[in-house]
């Protein structure tokens, strides 16, 4: 047997009143049969003493669609919700008070909604902005009630903002399978059925009604006691289930798994291998690492070092050095070297990052928790994080992104605000130590999401807007005192600059967003290379067949207003990413681009705008989760908030045919195995020469004074920076280098140090330019380099061209080198 809606009414000596509400509910019902079809109408008598039972019998007899249940004895409101809810056959259920407190004619809105945002519970609430209190309370009650209201909130459903209003309209079989799973018999019912709806991933929408106080309630003031004991019962009940499920110890250990496969060739031999795509970075990073656990162990200023560009020195706050991990990794890198940290740093870093994903698609957007694993995979390994994850792990180690955009929805919500806001800026704050850009660009991509969404669901926007704008402020008087110092240097220290060059050809290619990156499983160097600035900055890269396949994901789910808000961020950040101007492929056609807009302003002036892509892979691993979701009949998690009530009604009510699910299943397949990342090639390190290994260099040097390699490590050459990070001779200091610094008067960023006579000369040299006429001009010219530098030796180390640079060498120097320990010196202390 199967109706199309019951409706529950739990009645305890309701007598008097009970004719006049099933005559009303019964006439609303004839009313539209067409809208309602078959119906049916449970009346729970929870041991009454008057005629309550006769009441219904009496109007059973003219209309047989009414059905009495006798409770044994008053056990409660819930006791007999639930023997109403479990005899029920409707697909809908509707709950109501006996007193019909808010009018049945209410219904119709309820329905509305739940059809329409395929919600699986719309409940009515007295809280929500557009409902109409008739007939007020008492003051006390009211009061009562609303602290009642508050409590729930904060320890039960947050984001609720009225859980006990009775009158609710659940999906049928959602409902029996809530009430069968309830343990509680008093008020706390309604708390309880909403918790297991939240834990089931069940959308819930609050929707605005009439409501007018009746006389007779049943609600006594000790009743608000019971409450907070059936709550505590909640609570206890709730810890007992928690554990962490088989599933998602898998999931971990495929993504650690994952990340291990993708660096096995860099953990085979950390002493003697090197990521062959990386270019300078991987020296960069480990000499990162290597000075910020020297400066730890020393006591000295975490923000600053002269190790490297001797004697200006090098803004550690305004590099990537990530203090958030090289600092808490300081005993990793004094222990086992930079080259572990490093390593370590981006298997966990990147595998983390995929945890994080998964934690917050399985909590919020989906149920099945391999569809939160394939989409959290492509988060955390999509081809753009892939490229950086060869050499800036700022921007491959994001564990903590997730774990902020959970708390901006837990703002949204309403809940616990202060808190909330709290815990944000400290997030935010220990993100700022992680990596700044990454914080940025999440922040556009979760404004752009906000924009979108408040257009496709206003109700939800408006209800937001307060608690987030509350929290936001909050989180900013927590994290800007935290790090208003460490940004003062960053901006205003030494060796600070204002903006960083990064040319003209920055911008993403349209076409990049459909080729494979040259690490993908189906991927080619020669047809990614072209369309990227360099191998660790490919930003887009998604292939042709994920784009079909998304591109049917939204034509499907369009009716969701989360799948609008996602498509309008993905198409957005991919023509923000194109930069000020692109090209239109195939064509000599060139038009302006929206970063134009930004490419000037404060903060966008330093982002590398291709970069702007990356900001579609999380937006594009919830749609695939979504869809996978879908095909495997299942509903999506926590929702409630800002994250769209009906973001899973993707799944439908039942399961989808087993051909057109396989069918589906395998095309996610085809269009994710091309891009699925391969190992990260190796190579071989150069040796580092004994005169360095060895500490020969110490009988050299004397205090405050540099060691200058030839040619002066620069973004292109920075193997020099691994000598100080691999050796614990890190106090030799080095001029030149690989780092993000000033230049000119306007103090306009570039990579490494400003050049001089003497560098440029040797760097053009090393890369093949003839030797120029050298005499006493460039000889006074090197001469007055060496002082600047405060030169102590000059060391050449074998390389290409080395017969050159040393010829070079000693006619600047007027002498020969001495050969030692593998390097020719020039000891040049008191001659410059």
């Amino acid at each position: 047997m199967s109706v199309d809606l019951t409706v529950v009414v739990p009645a305890y000596n309701e007598e008097q009143r009970l004719g006049p509400t099933l005559d009303a509910i019964c006439a609303h019902l004839r009313a539209d049969p067409g809208r309602w079809g078959t119906w049916e109408l449970i009346v729970v008598d929870d041991g009454s003493t008057d005629g309550t039972a006769d009441a219904v019998l009496a109007a059973a007899a003219d209309e047989p669609r009414i059905h009495l249940v006798a409770g044994d004895g008053n056990r409660g409101k819930g006791h007999a919700l639930r023997l109403g809810v479990l005899a029920s056959y409707g697909a809908r259920v509707l709950v109501t008070d006996a007193d019909l407190a808010t009018p049945i004619e209410e219904l119709d809105g309820l329905d509305k909604q739940l059809a329409d945002e395929a919600l699986t519970a719309a409940i009515g609430s007295r809280a929500h902005p557009d409902s109409a209190i008739e007939v007020h309370q008492r003051r006390v009650r009211e009061w009562l009630g609303r602290l009642g209201n508050r409590l729930i909130r904060a320890v039960a459903v947050p984001g609720i903002k009225d859980t006990q209003c009775g009158f609710k309209l659940f999906d049928g079989d959602k409902a029996r399978a809530a009430f069968a799973d309830s343990r509680l018999d008093g008020w706390g019912i309604d708390v309880e059925i909403l918790r297991f709806f939240r834990r089931e991933g069940w959308p819930v929408a609050e929707v605005p009604v009439r409501w007018s106080h009746q006389e007779g309630s049943k609600v006594r003031p000790g009743d608000y006691g019971k409450v907070l004991f059936e709550l505590v019962r909640l609570k206890a009940r709730a810890a007992r289930r928690v554990r962490v499920r088989r599933a998602d110890l898998a999931v971990a250990g495929l993504f650690l798994l994952g990340s291990v496969l993708l660096y096995k060739g860099l953990w085979a031999d950390l002493d003697h291998r090197y990521l062959a795509d990386s270019g300078q970075d991987q020296n960069q990073w480990e000499w990162f690492f290597a000075v910020t656990a020297d400066n730890v162990a020393q006591l000295r200023n975490p923000l600053f070092t002269t190790v490297q560009n001797f004697p200006d020195g090098v803004n550690l706050m305004a590099n990537t050095v990530m203090l958030g991990l090289s600092v808490p990794f300081a005993p990793v890198t004094l222990l086992f070297g930079p080259t572990a940290t490093w390593a370590l740093v981006l298997t966990l870093g990147l595998a983390g990052t995929a945890v994080a994903w998964y934690w917050l698609i399985a909590k919020r957007l989906v149920h099945n928790r391999w569809a939160a694993a394939v989409g959290a995979g492509l988060c955390a390994f999509a081809p753009p994080m892939i490229s950086h994850a060869n050499a800036h792990p700022n921007f491959a180690v994001l564990f903590m992104i997730p774990v902020i955009v959970d708390r901006a929805l837990r703002l949204c919500e309403g809940g616990r605000v202060v808190r909330d806001g709290v815990l944000l800026g400290l997030f935010a704050t220990y993100q700022i130590f992680l990596g700044e850009e990454p914080l940025l660009l999440a922040a556009m991509g979760m404004l752009l999401f906000a924009l979108s969404y408040a257009l496709a669901r206003p109700d939800v926007a408006r209800a937001a807007r307060r608690p987030l704008l509350k929290g936001l402020g909050i989180a900013a008087a927590v994290c800007l005192p935290l790090v208003a110092v460490p940004l003062y240097w960053q901006f205003f220290g030494p060796q600070s600059y204002h903006s960083v060059l990064h040319g003209d050809n920055a911008g993403n290619s349209p076409l990049a967003f459909l080729e494979f990156s040259g690490r993908a499983l189906a991927g080619d160097e020669a047809r990614a290379d072209p369309l990227a600035m360099n191998r660790t900055e490919q930003n887009a890269f998604y292939g042709w067949p994920l784009a079909g396949l998304v591109l049917a994901i939204v034509l499907s789910l369009w009716r969701l207003a989360l799948v609008k808000a996602l498509t309008f961020t993905v198409l957005a950040a991919g023509l923000l990413s194109l930069g000020p101007k692109f090209r239109i492929p195939y064509t000599d056609l060139v038009l302006p681009g929206p970063w134009r807009v930004l490419a000037h302003q404060p903060l966008f002036e330093s982002v590398i705008e291709s970069r702007v892509a990356m900001i579609c892979a999380p937006a594009l691993g919830i749609l695939i989760a979504l869809a996978v979701d879908q095909l495997g009949a299942t509903r999506a998690a926590d929702t409630d908030a800002v994250a769209d009530t009906d973001a899973v009604a993707a799944a439908g009510p039942s399961r989808a045919p087993d051909l057109s699910r396989t069918l589906g299943l395998v095309a996610v397949a085809l269009a994710l195995l091309p891009i699925v990342p391969t190992t990260m090639p190796t190579r071989d390190r150069p040796e580092i020469p004994p005169f360095i290994a060895d500490g020969m260099w110490k009988s050299y040097l004397g205090e405050g004074e540099s060691l200058v390699p030839v040619p002066l490590p620069d973004p292109g050459n920075a193997e020099a920076l691994r000598w100080q990070s691999a050796t614990t001779g890190r106090d030799f200091p080095v001029p030149g280098g690989y780092f993000n610094g000033p230049w000119g008067e306007e103090r306009i960023g570039i990579y490494g140090a400003p050049s001089r006579h003497t560098s440029t000369l040797l760097r053009d040299i090393r890369y093949g330019a003839k030797i120029p006429p050298i005499g006493p001009n460039w000889q006074a010219q090197a001469r007055a380099d060496l002082e600047y530098w405060k030169a102590g030796i000059v060391v050449l180390v074998p390389q290409d061209n080395a017969e050159a640079l040393y010829t070079a060498v000693a006619k600047l120097l007027g002498r020969d080198g001495e050969p030692v320990g593998g390097v020719w010196v020039w000891d040049v202390r008191g001659r410059s």
